[in-house]
């Protein structure tokens, strides 16, 4: 079965733009929720150079039919060079909660 919902992936660098993001993003339809994750450790290679940080993982919830909305909004508002921003479908779940996400994304 598959749905018209996602789960996209963000990391942000700290509290606040995580908080600033989810209250940005719900408030102007693009998400239905957004849970934060606080002290997330990162390792990543940038710029060929090893790096190692804390950041606030983002796990919002939408419709297939606000993704490219939101995406390009994260895009426009996240203050990383190159933000992560992955979109997973959920193939399914409980049908009251994906109608929800439906109707407070489109």
């Amino acid at each position: 079965m598959t749905t018209d919902t996602l789960i996209l992936l963000c990391t942000c660098p700290d509290d606040t733009v995580a908080a600033n993001l989810s209250t940005q993003l719900v408030e102007q339809g693009l998400a239905a929720c957004i849970n934060r994750f606080s002290g997330l450790t990162s390792v990543y290679k940038w710029q060929g150079e090893m790096k190692s940080g804390t950041e606030v993982q983002l796990i919002i919830k939408t419709s297939t039919a606000a993704s490219d909305r939101l995406i390009d909004e994260l895009q426009r508002l996240h203050p990383y060079e190159l933000p992560e921003i992955i979109a997973v479908p959920i193939t399914t779940g409980y049908g009251p909660y994906l109608e929800w996400i439906q109707e407070s994304t489109s």
